[in-house]
């Protein structure tokens, strides 16, 4: 039971990296007044031009930078539209999210046979001596690939950044609250709009190279499989707060790998239901069942000085 529980933690953390890189980047847009629902779309991106990069050059770092300029080419897209040209935010974010899987689709068929990359050069795990022994969260924490190590360590970052004591937390968390109280104050709204959303392109790049290149070490179609969306739903469940997005995220990745828990187990439950999981309990999380949100008030407004 003890070794299945730590598999489990095991396996939900490793899950977890790739939602706390989206996340991480799209909590700064939203509390910039910015819905990203396109953060599904840099993921998608990036795992398919990280998995050609790493292909084509042999090397997993390649792949990595590969995968952040696609997240970026597809943030400054949304950020044109959004902040730009002032376009349904929501509206993009879907329209980006179809156009990317109809093209990463498409590209996969020229560059890979069937539609699918072989085993692909990546990150393994990089165990810290000692640390990864401890029982139950030894493996879970100190046992993880580099981008793994590298997606807490952004989480953790960003949480400190956004805090009142930083003067770029307050000045994202006023653009978000009242762009026009915020620009009348000397506060360049467009720019630090822009900004949040290029860095959400670049850890939801970042987030796709590790699905790639980290956690299955191919690609195929749609390989992020709804990711980027859990991503949007671990912001609003945290209340747009860094430390509950996290551990919203955490939570999300053990409920990612729970269908792997009951045949170990001797359990015989539906697979499909274990499948379903994470994303039932995301429709309850921003359902408001498991507690009241308030958005930042200008989240989806776009700004006309």
């Amino acid at each position: 039971m003890s070794a299945v529980l730590e598999e489990v933690l095991a396996g939900g953390v490793r899950l977890a990296a790739p939602l706390l890189l989206a996340s991480a980047g799209e909590l700064v847009s939203e509390r910039a007044g910015v819905l990203n629902l396109s953060v599904e779309a840099m993921m998608l991106t990036g795992a398919f031009a990280g998995a050609a990069g790493a292909m084509t050059s042999g090397s997993a770092l390649v792949g990595v930078g590969c995968a952040l300029v696609a997240g970026l080419l597809v943030a400054a897209l949304q950020a044109l539209l959004s902040v730009t040209l002032r376009a349904d935010q929501i509206v993009t974010g879907i329209t980006a999210n179809a156009l990317a899987l109809g093209a990463t689709t498409y590209g996969a068929r020229l560059l890979f046979a069937d539609g699918a990359a072989g085993s692909l050069p990546g990150f393994g795990p990089a165990a810290i001596p000692l640390l990864s022994r401890i029982p139950l969260l030894g493996p879970a924490l100190f046992d993880q690939t580099p981008l793994g190590y590298l997606a807490f360590a952004l989480a953790i970052g960003l949480a400190f950044g956004l805090g009142r004591r930083f003067s770029a937390g307050l000045t994202i968390d006023a653009v978000g609250e009242d762009a026009v109280i915020a620009d009348r104050f000397g506060l360049p709204v467009r720019r630090v709009r822009h900004a949040a959303i290029l860095l959400t392109g670049l850890t939801a790049g970042l987030a796709g190279a590790d699905l790639a290149l980290a956690e299955v070490h191919t690609f195929s179609d749609n390989i992020t499989g709804g990711i980027g969306y859990l991503a949007v739903v671990a912001v609003i469940a945290g209340r747009w707060r860094p430390w509950p997005t996290m551990l919203a995220c955490v939570f999300f990745g053990i409920a990612q790998s729970l269908p792997f828990a009951p045949p170990a187990l001797g359990l015989h439950v539906p697979a499909a239901l274990l499948v379903t999981l994470p994303y039932v309990i995301a429709l309850l999380a921003v359902s408001g069942l498991v507690g009241r949100s308030l958005a930042p008030s200008a989240l989806t407004v776009p700004f006309a000085r």
